[in-house]
């Protein structure tokens, strides 16, 4: 795997970690860090098991690491297992220790002092992406990887069902691993969701990574959020759903917290500068289609041919946070009375991308036309359903399902026939 290609999944994580852990200890720490429940803890397990003996694992979120010595004990039996070989010292939910960052970085410079062959791996929830620890004292010590949300093929790969049930469950269901089991009781699969994911998340982890003045505030904008998936939702307008007021600027950064957070992001309009570009509308895409279900007052997931409209709102939500996760930069543009569902600017390339469940014809396709004509730097590009490429193509525009696109991205250049 090329190391410059962007690392997220759970497959491409894991193998980047065995690659650097194979490299002559001590080296820099590495830190893991990414949402709740997308399978860092497992990810250390495998490592663990590979080490076997030569591992030590810890989490950092257990009441006994709290006591006083716990931390050099630690480290004390981890610098003894390494004088017969080198081993690993893997450290689970790191920042549920106070002053972690300091502490770290003090053994790293004891053991690069001492030549310690002993490798360290941290995880941690997404606080560590704000934490001014790997800014600051961590500075040149660490790499860092993160594990996102799964894609349909990581479930396909992983879970061993069909291209058909993995890009379902994407829609449907989401992609958190652990969720899995639940999927035939929907009240159990809700409930999980809501309990393990999204409290947690909201009530501790973005507490910790910013000051949060106003938490039920929070609350509502992520509750907005649920209710608006792939639409084009303005500051002003948001903040005029809320039962509790708030400033622009107070939502707007909390806006900012819960992409952090990898809960929800807020997708620019696309502009060549960048001052237009920040003072226009966002399109508010959840990262992970789980989080639709939380809030919707027990309703189950749509079905395709049931209900349309909100079946195609999900299915556009999970191809632009396909695209977030995957690092592609993805935007959106809109000229009165003209649209361009996502604008993609990555490894992928640059594309103007339609996103259709349903049946079109070319009236359709004018957003992307006009978009590739003002930047003909960017190809149009259709995802549709199975049988409707040839729309697309006869109007000189490449057409790939979005089904496909969610199993497979847009690693091969689609071709217009």
């Amino acid at each position: 795997m090329n190391e410059s290609a962007f690392v997220y999944t759970y497959t491409q994580v894991l193998e980047t970690l065995r690659r650097r852990l194979r490299e002559p200890p001590p080296a820099r720490a590495q830190i893991l860090s990414g949402p709740r429940q997308v399978g860092k803890t497992t990810l250390l397990g495998e490592i663990a098991a590979d080490w076997a003996n030569r591992a030590i694992y810890a989490p950092a979120d257990i009441p006994e690491a709290s006591l006083s010595g716990w931390w050099e004990n630690l480290w004390g039996q981890a610098e003894r297992l390494t004088v017969a070989h080198a081993a690993v010292l893997l450290i689970d939910e790191i920042q549920g220790l106070p002053d972690w960052s300091r502490l770290l970085k003090s053994k790293l410079d004891y053991i690069k002092r001492r030549r310690i062959p002993l490798h360290v791996v941290v995880s941690g929830s997404s606080a560590l992406q704000l934490g001014l620890g790997t800014r600051e004292s961590m500075a040149g010590r660490f790499e860092r990887l993160r594990l996102l949300h799964w894609p349909a093929r990581e479930l396909v790969q992983r879970f061993q069902i069909s291209s058909g049930a993995g890009v379902e469950q994407v829609v449907r269901f989401g992609s958190y691993p652990g969720a899995m089991v639940f999927v035939p009781d929907y009240t159990r699969w809700r409930n999980y969701i809501n309990d393990s994911i999204v409290e947690p998340a909201i009530g501790r982890d973005v507490l910790m990574m910013e000051t949060i003045r106003k938490p039920a505030l929070l609350r509502q904008v992520f509750a907005v959020c649920v209710g608006h998936p792939a639409e084009i939702v303005s500051i002003q307008k948001l903040c005029g759903q809320l039962a509790e007021r708030g400033a622009l600027d107070t939502v707007a950064h909390y806006l900012h917290v819960l992409e952090e957070a990898c809960l929800v992001a807020a997708i620019p309009k696309y502009s060549r500068k960048i001052v237009r570009q920040r003072a226009a509308p966002h399109k508010l895409v959840m990262l992970n289609n789980a989080l639709l279900s939380v809030l919707g007052g027990g309703q189950e997931p749509p079905q395709a041919g049931r209900d349309p409209e909100r079946w195609g709102r999900w299915v556009e939500n999970a191809c632009i946070a396909f695209a977030w996760n995957a690092g592609q930069n993805p935007c959106y543009w809109r000229t009165e009375p003209l649209e361009v569902d996502m604008v993609l600017d990555g490894s992928w390339g640059r594309w103007a991308v339609e996103i259709k469940t349903g049946p079109y014809g070319n009236r359709d396709l004018a957003g992307v036309l006009e978009f590739c004509r003002q930047n003909a730097d960017f190809s149009p590009l259709v995802l549709c359903e199975a049988g409707y490429e040839s729309v697309a193509r006869q109007a000189g525009i490449a057409g790939v399902t979005w089904p496909s696109f969610l199993l497979h991205g847009l690693s091969s250049t689609p071709k217009v026939e």
